[in-house]
């Protein structure tokens, strides 16, 4: 089953968000998810202990450089989905993590010095391509972006990564209070309490079309797999 890899040498930029985000929208919809927490500062282990997690999506956090193969293989072989937070930064476990996924998705804010982090983080996942001699998607997600503002940073930053031919996706994770909400207090943002969130509905719109992204990024994967095969 589909396994994807959340990934960036910068702490700081919204991967874990965007790993719990993913999980909980695939796991609300029906699916079986495992979200292996391969960050040592352990942060959705924390949201998993707090009240409201979805009945199908499982939580795996014990993992070591040297059982992250085993742990990500054994959860593909039992859930529809496989979400791996790896740690912000390159490691060994980074690099097998990314041999087993069928999208690395590196989260960064809109800025400059982040960027390039991401950026470096692409060329990892290219190399570890050339290493197994097998195809590995990648994209960079920006996150904390504002949902009414389009910065004059983030556009020029879009457009040197268009010029470079770096993949970005379409939606961007945006700083959203929900977001934060959901590691205060546990659950999933359909589950919030809106007089204590504010715009919870953004906040779903906006995970769903993230959700669907990657969807459709992993259909395209699965038919020219078929294709080649």
């Amino acid at each position: 089953m589909p396994v994807v890899v959340m990934a960036s040498p910068k702490g700081g930029v919204g991967k874990s968000t965007a790993a719990v985000i993913l999980a909980t929208q695939l796991a609300e919809s029906g699916a079986s998810v495992t979200i292996i927490d391969a960050d040592p500062n352990k942060p959705i282990s924390r949201w998993a202990s707090r009240p409201g997690r979805p009945e199908t999506l499982t939580l795996v956090d014990n993992v070591t450089e040297q059982t992250i193969i085993r742990a990500i293989d054994e959860a593909a072989r039992r859930t529809a989905f496989v979400i791996v937070d790896l740690e912000g930064t390159a490691s060994m476990m980074v690099v097998y993590a990314i041999s087993r996924a069928d999208l690395v998705i590196i989260p960064t804010s809109a800025s400059l010095l982040d960027a390039v982090e991401a950026v470096s983080a692409i060329r990892l996942v290219q190399r570890q391509e050339e290493a197994f001699r097998i195809k590995i998607p990648s994209s960079i997600l920006f996150t904390k972006t504002s949902a009414a503002i389009r910065t004059r940073t983030l556009a020029s930053i879009e457009a040197e990564l268009a010029e470079n031919k770096v993949p970005v996706f379409d939606v961007r994770i945006h700083e959203r209070e929900a977001f934060r909400a959901i590691f205060a207090f546990g659950g999933t943002l359909s589950a919030l309490d809106p007089t204590q969130v504010r715009n919870i509905p953004a906040a779903i719109a906006n995970a769903q079309a993230f959700a669907a992204e990657v969807i459709e990024m992993l259909h395209r994967q699965s038919a020219t797999v078929a294709a080649v095969a």
